[in-house]
């Protein structure tokens, strides 16, 4: 497949708010060995695209630091890690019959290889991502799911939401007919995670706001608690028995409040910080009924692998809230930044 010379993108030259969004022209990227060069369908936005933005992730030693994901960003850098397009050129060592199927991109980088290396790097953060009509991505990050029922837009919205959810319900070793405890439920994350653990057979209670509540119970939850109440006493109501797995992408006073409601070797696994990074709790409410607090942050190998077969399946079926033109990336941002949708806010290159 021939492809032109330049392409359109917008990236970010600096720190700051949407304004430092920059739509420009630019060289296609040419595959090095062991690469790919994938056409772009459709690029979801995450809140990692915001927090890279704004230098929001801070650094060991130092947590105001401007930084993107895992450290600093090296400027320019075009954004975008959810990608979903077809394969228009290979580069040496990589395979050719890869060439014109459609795929969804694994945006971590690895610290290693194998099924169970942890991600140091994210693309749009550590590498350029979709914010553009083309990327690049290594052959082995390259999934093919060109039998998926889903459309581009659906299979965009797996990567960085469905893969962090995948990898808190793996890391919190959820069960089937365990009770869930899902915030930030009406995010993408958070409906992300409320579908895969209803399929995994788990009792889901979700927090969300209340606007959002029927669309969180439409999408699978079984119990919403509405979080402008008081979300530990909806919580006890709801499970007297208490909860055996928090997946959480809030943080904040939640977890102090929340973790005397886990049952005995309860798991609290934390994803995000919507609601502070500055938290305190009673370690006694750890160690004396064998509970555990797990960090984790998106995926492994693995975690991806069984997320795509989930895509070819169609066992998953991904909420788009809104789409947008690449050249209104700053209008995009803005509506995600305001938290009023419910799914997935995907762009068209």
């Amino acid at each position: 497949m021939s492809t032109s010379k330049t392409m359109r993108a917008v990236r970010i030259v600096k720190h700051g708010g949407p304004e430092v969004l920059e739509p420009t022209e630019v060289p296609v990227p040419t595959p090095r060995a062991g690469e790919v060069l994938v056409r772009v369908s459709s690029v979801a936005l995450n809140n990692t695209d915001l927090w890279t933005r704004e230098g929001a992730y801070g650094r060991p030693g130092d947590p105001k630091a401007l930084s993107g994901w895992r450290g600093p960003v090296g400027f320019p850098r075009i954004q975008g890690a959810d990608v979903a397009g077809r394969v228009v050129a290979v580069g040496a060592d990589a395979d050719g019959g890869l060439v014109g199927r459609r795929v969804v991109v694994d945006p971590a980088v690895y610290d290693a290889e194998g099924p169970d290396a942890n991600p140091v790097g994210l693309m749009g953060s550590e590498r350029d991502g979709g914010y553009a009509e083309y990327v690049t991505a290594p052959v082995e990050r390259v999934h093919d799911v060109t039998e998926s029922p889903l459309t581009d837009d659906q299979l965009a919205a797996l990567p960085t939401a469905y893969g962090t959810a995948l990898g808190m319900v793996e890391r919190g070793r959820l069960r089937e007919g365990e009770t869930v405890l899902v915030s930030g439920a009406s995010g993408g994350v958070g409906l992300a995670l409320v579908q895969i653990a209803r399929a995994r057979g788990a009792r889901v209670l979700a927090v969300s706001s209340g606007s959002k509540i029927d669309s969180v119970r439409e999408a699978g939850a079984h119990r919403v608690v509405d979080r402008a109440r008081d979300i530990a006493g909806q919580i006890r109501a709801a499970a007297p028995e208490g909860i055996d797995v928090a997946l959480d992408v809030v943080a904040g006073d939640l977890v102090s409040e929340g973790l005397p409601l886990l049952r005995e070797g309860g798991r609290w696994v934390i994803a995000g910080a919507l609601g502070g990074h500055d938290v305190a709790f009673d370690v006694r409410r750890l160690y004396l009924h064998n509970a555990q607090v797990i960090g984790s942050a998106m995926h492994t190998p693995a975690h991806f692998g069984l997320l795509m077969d989930l895509a070819r399946q169609g066992g998953i079926r991904p909420v788009i809230a809104a789409t947008f033109p690449l050249d209104q990336a700053a209008r995009a941002q803005e509506a995600l930044a305001r938290r009023e949708h419910v799914g997935k806010i995907v762009m068209h290159p």
